[in-house]
């Protein structure tokens, strides 16, 4: 009975794995490798019968148009910049709050990582919105800049892509700043107390102790400020406007306006496989700690 219960109790996140991801990852395979038709769905089957006989016709027809045009790579090369820039502010912005915070007084610990996490009970796209208000010409930016003679005239900030930096960083910085905190909050103080018996000061205790110990945290967090980030379509498309080319708005316009699902598909498929590079990395760094 107890091996029983271990393998359901075991088998419940994997139903949910094969469900929500599996499940949906097989489709778009399914499309990627279809031809586009005139159809609802609009797209053809990957298998038909010829006189009794199953045929199994498979086009990589999608991938190839990938390759040719080069606003595919442009897009994603674009997602990729875009993403590593936003996570490396996260991470220089988010990494002093976490410190700052796994370094206050318990009792203030939970009142801080509060305020972090309060942004984020509003709707994400209430958010961008806001910002689309704060970084307008007559928004409240520009207002307060040139009242206090810091520029003449309003700085074009919306539908740049400084904008979509912004609402990049603004959005995912809680998720830089938990996984550093979680890190930062069990190191040992000892040993910086030792280090600075020793002479050490403070500079050389932080780079020489407290930034290695918190390399998981920091990998932790550019991982899921990152991956998210490169398939970001709501952020670029109010913040950035039309000149904006990343991943995240092709896919839809694929879809949507174009209504051409299989290179839809096969797009969405190579942005999985290249993002599976760095999660594996991940895995195999927090293997070897362990």
């Amino acid at each position: 009975m107890k091996r029983w219960s271990r393998r359901a109790i075991v088998s419940v996140p994997y139903f949910w794995l094969g469900l929500f991801l599996l499940v949906p990852l097989l489709l778009v395979i399914k499309v990627a490798f279809a031809e586009a038709a005139r159809a609802i769905p609009p797209f053809s089957s990957l298998t038909e019968f010829e006189d009794g006989i199953l045929a199994i016709r498979i086009s990589i027809n999608s991938f190839a148009v990938l390759f040719e045009d080069t606003m595919y790579l442009q897009a994603f090369f674009n997602s990729v910049v875009i993403a590593a820039g936003a996570t490396l502010l996260c991470l220089l912005i988010g990494y002093p709050m976490a410190y700052a915070i796994a370094r206050a007084p318990a009792h203030q610990q939970s009142i801080l990582l509060m305020l972090v996490l309060l942004p984020s009970w509003t709707s994400f796209l209430i958010r961008v919105y806001a910002w689309m208000t704060i970084l307008g010409q007559n928004g409240p930016l520009n207002n307060f800049l040139i009242s206090i003679g810091l520029i003449s005239e309003p700085l074009e900030i919306l539908n740049t892509n400084l904008a979509v930096y912004i609402g990049i960083v603004y959005s995912y910085l809680p998720f830089m700043v938990l996984p550093l905190y979680a890190n930062l909050v069990k190191h040992d103080l000892r040993l910086i107390e030792a280090a600075q018996d020793l002479g050490a000061r403070g500079l050389t205790t932080f780079t020489r102790i407290t930034l290695p110990l918190s390399k998981n945290g920091i990998i932790a967090g550019s991982m899921l400020v990152f991956i998210p980030a490169v398939g970001e379509y709501v952020i670029p498309e109010l913040l950035g406007g039309s000149d904006t080319l990343v991943i995240g708005k092709v896919v839809w316009q694929e879809f949507f306006n174009n209504r051409d699902w299989p290179v839809a598909s096969a797009l969405a498929l190579l942005l999985v496989l290249a993002l599976l590079a760095p999660i594996v990395w991940f895995q195999r760094n927090q293997d070897a700690v362990r």
